[in-house]
């Protein structure tokens, strides 16, 4: 079509033409992350491409030390507070490296005194990070549900932590095996660290209750290449001498998340679901949406004589649902009829088999009321 076009303008203009007539068809996408956006938020995103703001310039082409990205990382960071109520003496990180990252910064900046720590094993993520813990503390494992596939939470309390601890390590809610702390266990006074990575923004959080909370982005807060660190103040500025400067708290906070070049892009989409969930009426207004759909997918399940969940109800996760059924050539079959229906990344994780759907904060109530409308047609057509 653009052969013989004269001038790289007209060029341009047809290129444009052609990619708005493509007719595009999205999918439902229940992967574990990175996950779906909101479409009013790519939706926004695609406007600001090329020109953000009157810049002339897309964010990707910022300059990190410049006004107009200061203003975009500011006002993410102010949004954020905002929605999650973060209280004034606790900072708000935007670093790299994952959550994974999280699993040494933590024992370094905070295992500083006594350097013990307790953690609880609840999944593959949370084992990981007791081990990397190992590498600089004294890591202690106070429980495990390893014994049932992580299928459940084990019974944790202050009696229990090691005298002295640094910090009490736990993971809110497991990605893989779709357990989710309802009930935060009493752990007294101790400072508790936890990876938020699959649910934060899904719900309203204490923050108080925690000295520190991390959260990979790529779930439910944005595009994979940003951290979200809430520390408080009071564990800011004790990191082991063998801490590298990029990961040290303390190199962060002074810096504004300024001190080396930002992931500029992922904190500008992050700002962009953090307007998304204000507009909607807050995170208040979000988990309500959250648990509307998370019943209807639970709700099927407990009816099904061919579909079961494997999480005992009471640790259940509003995020992440895996499910099975009692052969692995069904659950093959159901896995490869339900992408070509355009339910995609239903697979579970090998350690459990099976089917997940991770119906994160973008996942509209419609997405899962489709796909439990073509489980209910696949049973009746397998049984």
């Amino acid at each position: 079509i653009l052969i013989g076009l004269v001038g790289s303008e007209m060029c341009i203009r047809d290129s444009i033409y052609i990619v708005e007539e493509k007719k595009m068809s999205r999918v439902y996408n229940f992967s574990a992350g990175p996950s779906m956006l909101p479409l009013d938020v790519l939706k926004k995103a695609q406007e600001e491409m090329l020109d953000m703001g009157g810049s002339g310039q897309s964010v990707m082409e910022m300059s990190h030390r410049s006004g107009e990205y200061q203003a975009i990382i500011d006002k993410a960071e102010a949004t954020f507070r905002e929605i999650m109520n973060i209280p004034d003496n606790y900072k708000v990180l935007f670093l790299q490296g994952g959550a994974s990252t999280q699993f040494a910064m933590v024992p370094m900046n905070l295992g500083n005194k006594s350097k013990v720590a307790d953690y609880v094993t609840t999944g593959q993520w949370a084992k990981k990070a007791l081990a990397e813990a190992k590498r600089y503390i004294t890591a202690n494992e106070i429980a495990s549900s390893a014994d049932k596939t992580f299928s459940y939470l084990p019974d944790v309390d202050k009696s229990m932590l090691t005298p002295g601890a640094d910090y009490v390590h736990i993971t809110y809610n497991n990605t893989i095996y779709g357990t989710h702390y309802n009930t935060l266990p009493d752990f007294g006074d101790a400072t508790i660290v936890t990876d938020m990575s699959s649910c934060i923004l899904s719900e309203e959080v204490d923050f108080n209750k925690f000295g520190l909370v991390y959260a990979g982005a790529q779930k439910n807060m944005g595009p994979a290449g940003v951290t979200v660190v809430v520390v408080r103040d009071d564990l800011i500025g004790n990191a082991m001498d063998i801490t590298p400067t990029m990961l040290n708290y303390e190199t962060h906070a002074k810096n504004g998340s300024m001190f080396n070049t930002p992931p500029t892009y992922a904190i500008y989409i992050c700002g962009l679901v953090y307007e998304w969930i204000k507009d909607m009426g807050g995170v208040k207004v979000m988990h309500e949406k959250n648990v509307e759909k998370a019943k209807i997918l639970y709700d099927f399940l407990d009816n099904s004589k061919m579909f079961r969940g494997t999480v005992v109800p009471k640790d259940r996760s509003l995020m992440n649902v895996p499910f099975v059924t009692d052969s692995d050539e069904l659950n093959a079959k159901f896995v490869s009829e339900s992408k070509a229906q355009g339910f995609v990344n239903l697979k579970g994780h090998r350690t459990v088999g099976g089917m997940r759907a991770s119906i994160y904060n973008a996942m509209p109530i419609e997405g899962v009321k489709a796909l439990v409308d073509f489980m209910t047609k696949f049973e009746k057509e397998n049984s």
